[in-house]
């Protein structure tokens, strides 16, 4: 039979948000009101997800933080379903500044999920790892997000989204040590990962890339390289904000 929340999954996927949380809410509020019933949670932390995804970064904190003990007592403490969701709410904080708490719950969802089964658990191993090395970067600890994200890199060699993003966590970090050719090359390797991925794995890095690429450059001293990079990542919409920056510093040098 096909899932409740089948599409929901497939509306977020096509990057149609407002439609992604319009549908999960409506799932939910169809359930029958049982005290067991999973369709009904597991729409509704859709529905927070597509909610970040629009920018609603507080919002989307607030139904995690809700959902939290429905998910422990639906599905246990580490289900993998469990342990998603708590991924997903620590990442969402990073849109709110609060990297320390970040990094604290994407340590203990990786460590409880490496101990765990099934074939769930590697994806949100690497998933959390991702959120941790993104909060040691916003951090200013990027020798230690760079530690990180070789280690994650080695133990996933995947082609996929994953890897992108860890790629990419990887070029934050050694931009961030001033190391800029070496921040060009994994910025340049995650555009080659990128380019090779369906458009449903590419959208939500849309910008990501060309803001790492125009960070590298700008670093080295190559502005005019550096600007239409960080233009296409303003328009992306997503790194709005650091694009912004890296542009006015480009416009003023």
């Amino acid at each position: 039979m096909r899932s409740p929340v089948a599409q929901a999954i497939a509306l977020y996927e096509a990057g149609r948000y407002s439609e992604a949380e319009a549908e999960a809410r409506a799932v939910a509020a169809a359930r029958p009101r049982r005290r067991d019933d999973v369709h009904a949670p597991l729409a509704l932390g859709i529905a927070a997800l597509a909610t970040g995804a629009q920018g609603r970064h507080a919002e989307a904190v607030t139904a995690y933080d809700a959902l939290m003990p429905v998910f422990g007592r639906v599905f246990g403490a580490e289900h993998p379903q469990t342990l998603k969701l708590r991924s997903d709410r620590a990442q969402a904080l990073t849109a709110l500044a609060r990297y320390a708490e970040c990094e604290a719950e994407c340590a203990a969802v990786a460590e409880a999920a490496t101990r765990g089964t099934g074939p769930e658990m590697p994806r949100i191993v690497t998933a959390a790892r991702n959120g941790l090395i993104y909060a040691l970067n916003a951090q200013g600890r990027h020798q230690e997000a760079e530690t990180l994200a070789r280690e994650a890199l080695a133990a996933h060699r995947a082609p996929d989204r994953f890897g992108l993003v860890l790629r990419l966590g990887l070029a934050r970090g050694l931009q961030g040590q001033a190391r800029h050719e070496e921040a060009l090359a994994e910025a340049e390797r995650a555009g080659e990962l990128r380019r090779g991925l369906p458009e449903e794995q590419r959208r939500p890095e849309a910008g990501a890339v060309e803001l790492a690429l125009a960070t590298a450059l700008q670093g080295l001293s190559r502005g005019t390289e550096a600007r239409p990079r960080a233009v296409a990542a303003l328009d992306a919409c997503l790194s709005a904000s650091e694009a912004r920056a890296l542009l006015d510093r480009i416009d003023s040098g």
